[in-house]
Formats: structure tokens, sequence, C-alpha cells
């Protein structure tokens, strides 16, 4: 009897820009909706306590909580008011575009918020693999021109500089840069290639509603409608 391998740890992949913007913004309306409720007069600290009711929950569900976890067996795709938990073997494809995305094998398609495409880091990215791929054929000829023209005075010294600045270019070459988002997708699709036909890996796609997200978000928007309706 063959002992099951360990689970491993999820790997976690989050969005930094949208920690920082989301850690910013809930700064902002906290500061604000608590100087309100401090110092203001009437419907005005309740008006403030309604709408950071509403909007506290709305802030974290699309800046601090997507997040997607990826272990052995599964991907699990927390989103602002979904959580998604689909096994491996479930999973038909992952796809990028304008957005990332996973796909069923039962044709269901559910975005990957914790990483977002970014238009601008891809031509970024692809600005610097030309670059470098640039450089290091302008150090393979120069190594090349430099080989003949030292090469009858100097001997070895020529074929030393050829062969350093090919070594330099072909440095240069290796590892070419990538848009964060589009590694973190070339990182999951290489788990889907090796555990998809796992018989670990196998179950049935599963989704739950945050309500821990939901239900105060939509009471701070009833709360805010009475009190508007009200006034």
């Amino acid at each position: 009897m063959t002992t099951p391998l360990p689970v491993q740890k999820d790997r976690i992949y989050r969005s930094p820009a949208g920690l920082v913007a989301g850690a910013l913004l809930l700064v902002i309306v906290g500061w604000l909706g608590i100087d309100a409720l401090a110092s203001g007069h009437g419907r005005t600290p309740w008006l403030a306590l309604a709408g950071l009711i509403l909007v506290v929950p709305v802030l974290v569900a699309f800046t601090l909580r997507p997040a997607v976890y990826a272990n052995e067996n599964r991907l699990r795709v927390r989103n602002p008011f979904r959580v998604v938990v689909l096994p491996w073997g479930e999973i038909a494809s992952l796809r990028s575009g304008f957005s990332n995305e996973v796909v069923t094998k039962a044709g269901a398609k559910f975005q990957l918020w914790a990483v977002p495409v970014s238009l601008r880091a891809r031509k970024k990215a692809a600005r610097r693999e030309a670059k470098a791929a640039a450089e290091a054929a302008g150090t393979q000829r120069g190594g090349r021109a430099g080989g003949l023209g030292f090469g009858g005075a100097l001997g070895g010294f020529g074929g030393g500089m050829g062969a350093g600045s090919a070594m330099r270019g072909a440095t240069a070459q290796a590892g070419p840069t990538r848009a964060e988002s589009d590694q973190i997708m070339t990182d999951l699709r290489e788990l889907l290639e090796g555990r998809a036909e796992a018989e670990s890996a196998q179950g049935e796609v599963t989704v739950r509603w945050a309500y821990e997200v939901i239900a105060p978000a939509v009471a701070g928007a009833v709360l805010l409608a009475i009190l508007l309706a009200t006034g």
C-alpha cells in the first residue's frame, strides 16, 4: 500500500496594487466617516454610519479580499462576492486576454480578480525583452568582430574578448522579462498540466457566496435608503 503524498501548502497570489489602493481608500473613508460621526449634527452621523456600513465591505471586497490559492489538488478563487473551489481535474483551461479566467469542463467561466491583466505591464515587459535580445545580438556581433580584428596581433586575446562578449550576451538573453500576471498564469497552467489526471485532484466545482461581505453591504444600503427617503 502506497502512502499518499502530503498536500503542499497553498501558493497564494494577490494583487499588490489592489492591496495598497484598498488600504489607502479605507484610511480615507474611515477618517472621513469617523470625523462625521464625531462632529456631525442632526442626521449627519446616521448618514455617515450608513455610508460606512455600505462602503467599507465593498472596498474590502474589491481590493483586499481577492486572492487565488493553488496547491497540488485544487485551485481556490476568492473573488469579491464568491469563493470558487475547482479541482484541477475539472478545469479545462486558464485563459488570458483582457482578463484572466479559469474555464471548467462544464463551460463555466470564473474571472481571477486577484490576478488582473495590465496591458501597460505587458508592453513594458515586451520592450525589456526586445531590448535584452537586441543587446545580446549586438554583443555577439561585437565579439566576432573583436576576434577578427585582434586575432592576428594578439592571438588568443581577441578570441577571449569575443567569447566574453558572447557570454554576456547569453546572460542578458537568459530569463526573458514577463508581466507578473502572465508569469502567474504560466505557473498555474503548469500545475494544471501536471495535476489534471491525478486521483487526488478530482471532484466537483463548488461555489459559495460571500455573505460576510454581502450582508453588511446590503444592510448599509437599506439603512442609507431609509434615511434618504425619510429626510
